[in-house]
């Protein structure tokens, strides 16, 4: 009688390529983990502020990141408005893109320039947070999949709040309370419509303008600023988040 014969172990080529293939689940369930743990626990700090500090080593200059937390209830309106008028007006309509600034865009730059303004603050969240800069399909695949995380799991407040907290306004500069210490020397609760404006005017390049002693475009920007808040509906906008 002879015995039956046990099965045969997995070669290591199909046991490697079966972890390859269960490589993507559990990087999706951990990213979600990440997310969910998020929308109640500040940020310890953003992908972007590792960066900085490492480019900053390597220069051999290394650089000081301040950052303090400020919750929802102690940022101003004005800067939340601000914000919301400069980089992303349908924030409270869409659900992380903005397909209508999206297309503006790829028709703008088949005519040879570039659209500012095509990210919305959702994706900018998730590329400071979770990524590094710089520009290819990966890197934008992999926003597109937080993106769509953060709006899934994160209420629009939320997304307003960590954004506001992890936003650059100059080198060494993260979020709002750093940003109003640095430039005008006071706390981000205390900042002024005017103040607000001209950090909001100041993004997407902070490391190149200056808030507290903006050129004319930066001025004048932050005047268009004011007047969207207006047209946008001031602070009761926010009661749509």
């Amino acid at each position: 009688m002879t015995r039956p014969t046990a099965p045969a172990k997995p070669t290591m080529p199909r046991s490697l390529l079966r972890r390859l293939l269960q490589l993507p689940l559990w990087l999706a369930a951990g990213s979600l983990l990440l997310v969910l743990t998020l929308r109640w626990l500040p940020p310890p700090g953003s992908a972007l502020m590792v960066e900085r500090e490492l480019e900053s080593w390597l220069d051999g200059r290394p650089l000081e990141l301040r950052r303090e937390w400020r919750p929802w209830e102690e940022l101003p309106d004005d800067l939340k408005m601000a914000v919301i008028a400069a980089e992303d007006q349908h924030f409270a309509e869409h659900w992380g893109f903005d397909l209508a600034a999206i297309r503006a865009a790829l028709k703008h730059n088949e005519l040879g320039g570039t659209l500012r303004g095509a990210s919305t603050l959702s994706q900018q969240v998730a590329k400071n947070l979770f990524l590094w800069s710089g520009r290819s399909w990966l890197r934008k695949g992999i926003e597109t999949w937080f993106t769509a995380l953060i709006e899934l799991c994160w209420p629009k407040q939320r997304i307003l709040e960590v954004y506001l907290n992890s936003a650059e306004w100059g080198d060494g500069i993260f979020g709002a309370e750093a940003a109003a210490r640095h430039h005008f020397g006071i706390g981000a609760p205390y900042l002024s419509t005017r103040q607000a404006s001209l950090l909001a005017a100041v993004l997407p390049n902070p490391r190149e303008r200056s808030a507290s002693a903006p050129s004319a475009y930066v001025g004048h920007r932050a005047n268009w600023i004011a007047r969207q808040i207006r047209q946008l509906g001031g602070s009761a906008y926010l009661e749509r988040l």
